[in-house]
């Protein structure tokens, strides 16, 4: 089994990557799925952050919490001490239950800073232009402009990430264009 890491900074357009990977039956997993189910479910994570406003009809607001964490550091890095050893952990399970597959491919936009490469065979980058991920983030998210630079700061140099990839794809064109070229990769790269 190879185990690819699929990588890129916010609105890079991994979500796009995954879809195709799917409808060609490849197993693709995403942590910040993981991420959602996690913060969810997960009674420590409500108690660590009981004290603040990031409650919604008495469940833990994605969106609240996200705000809170994206203009405090403290807070961010609270959160990620009880959030990533478990989706290391989900990580190590899912290649367990897969093992048996040709590829797995797992979504992790923060491989880099949380340093996990090494659980991975090869590295996927989508590498998008910073003011088209911005505007990205402004129409699909409804973000500001304000708090979508927040997002998009909050993560490291694209330029670093790319040279610690072995793969490289550019999306900055139209969606077909893009998705022309996640299928060129698959058939270069996959078959």
């Amino acid at each position: 089994m190879i185990k690819y890491a699929i990588v890129g900074n916010i609105a890079s357009g991994k979500s796009t990557f995954e879809k195709v990977l799917e409808k060609h039956g490849f197993v693709v997993l995403d942590t910040d799925l993981m991420t959602h189910d996690i913060l969810m479910d997960n009674p420590v994570v409500a108690k660590a952050f009981s004290d603040y406003d990031v409650f919604e009809f008495g469940r833990l607001s994605k969106d609240k919490l996200g705000k809170l964490v994206f203009s405090d550091n403290e807070m961010k890095i609270k959160l990620e001490s009880i959030v990533h050893p478990l989706i290391k952990e989900e990580i190590e399970t899912a290649f367990k239950v897969y093992s048996k597959e040709k590829a797995v491919f797992i979504s992790v936009p923060l491989l880099f800073e949380v340093g996990w490469a090494g659980l991975f065979d090869k590295v996927i980058f989508i590498k998008s232009d910073e003011n088209v991920r911005l505007q990205r983030l402004i129409e699909r998210n409804g973000y500001t402009e304000e708090y979508a630079q927040k997002r998009i700061q909050s993560q490291g140099c694209q330029q670093d990430k790319c040279d610690k990839s072995d793969y490289v794809i550019e999306n900055n064109g139209t969606k077909d264009e893009y998705i022309e070229k996640i299928e060129r990769f698959i058939q270069d790269v996959c078959s």
